[in-house]
């Protein structure tokens, strides 16, 4: 499947909503009637389902080069994510017409425990009798967005646990870090070469960094950077995708993880993620990983003894667990720009 740029994906997918709006809302078997058997109908609950999922998972920049693994149904609140080790060399020659014994598979087991996140808004009776369905639009459109947001900070605190870690410009530590303190394409071949040796295979032919906005903003200014529009046409592009130098793609969003005046006089802390090939796993929002839920008026039985109020939310089973810290390195530095921290 072709990856594209967010601004790309959300126009697709309000394409795709404009005109299928039209045909789902003239269906005269949805029930017009207030009371507590009011629903919506089989095709517009999988509608806005699907509009949910389709508008939160570009917002899921930090889910994409993840292990995807679904929720298991009936399986507790933990799941487990498998490790495989690599084997060593086989530098013993073999002898002539006899098997070698061979080698088993090495699988480390790592257990995550999954977590519920929700919300939900409150629609009027009221304003449901204005444009009832464009508010259930609305709502969920909301919904998705916050949904992608909850779930994609839930993976990038994971991800900025890891103890594989950088410092631009020889610095130490965090706390020594200046806004001086810059991610230059020196710094990134410093990076890479630490994901080379420790054997971080690469994703589709090359290193990704998760890059903030403000730091990206330095790293463009270096006369080696290759704009992503030059090879768009030729290579698939990762939602978020900017450019590439060194031998790393880079991906943009700012929910890249900001460390609030941590640095040295006060100045606040960029990270990068370097990611190579199964470094983590996450869980993935479909298959009952995000669930769209609509309470439409009366269903509240007696605690809406009025019908005034219909509701519009959204849940979520979400775990994300680093899986071979050795394949990822957490680049920190300064930023010419600078941003309150998320």
């Amino acid at each position: 499947m072709e990856r594209r740029y967010h601004s790309e994906v959300r126009k697709e997918n309000d394409m795709d909503i404009k005109l299928m709006n039209l045909h789902l809302f003239d269906n005269t078997n949805v029930t017009t009637q207030t009371g507590a058997n009011q629903d919506l109908s089989a095709e517009m609950k999988e509608f806005y389902s699907m509009y949910l999922i389709k508008n939160a998972e570009p917002v899921l920049v930090h889910d994409q080069f993840g292990q995807k693994h679904p929720i298991p149904k009936n399986g507790g609140k933990q799941i487990e994510f498998r490790k495989y080790s690599p084997f060593p060399k086989a530098l013993t020659p073999l002898t002539e017409g006899v098997t070698p014994s061979g080698r088993k598979l090495n699988v480390s087991v790592i257990t995550a425990t999954v977590a519920q996140y929700g919300d939900y808004v409150e629609i009027s009776d009221v304003l449901q009798l204005t444009a009832i369905d464009d508010n259930i639009l609305q709502a969920t459109k909301l919904c998705a967005s916050q949904a992608g947001e909850t779930l994609d900070t839930v993976t990038r605190e994971v991800l900025n646990a890891g103890t594989n870690v950088h410092y631009c410009n020889g610095k130490l530590s965090r706390a020594t870090l200046a806004g001086t303190d810059v991610l230059t394409v020196d710094e990134v071949k410093k990076v890479v070469r630490t994901l080379k040796y420790n054997k971080a295979k690469k994703i589709d032919g090359s290193y990704v960094a998760i890059i903030h906005t403000d730091v990206a903003y330095d790293i463009m200014t270096d006369s080696k950077w290759v704009d992503a529009s030059l090879y768009a046409g030729s290579t698939q592009i990762f939602n978020g995708e900017i450019g590439k130098i060194a031998g790393v793609r880079f991906v943009e969003t700012t929910e890249a993880k900001i460390f609030a005046a941590a640095g040295a006089s006060s100045a606040d802390v960029y990270s990068t993620l370097f990611i190579g090939q199964d470094a983590y796993g996450v869980t993935e929002i479909e298959g009952g990983g995000l669930e769209h839920i609509v309470k439409q008026l009366g269903s509240g039985g007696t605690t809406d003894p009025l019908n005034q109020r219909a509701t519009v939310g959204w849940k979520a089973m979400k775990t994300a667990e680093i899986l071979v810290d050795p394949y990822m390195v957490r680049c920190e530095s300064g930023g010419a720009l600078s941003r309150a921290a998320n």
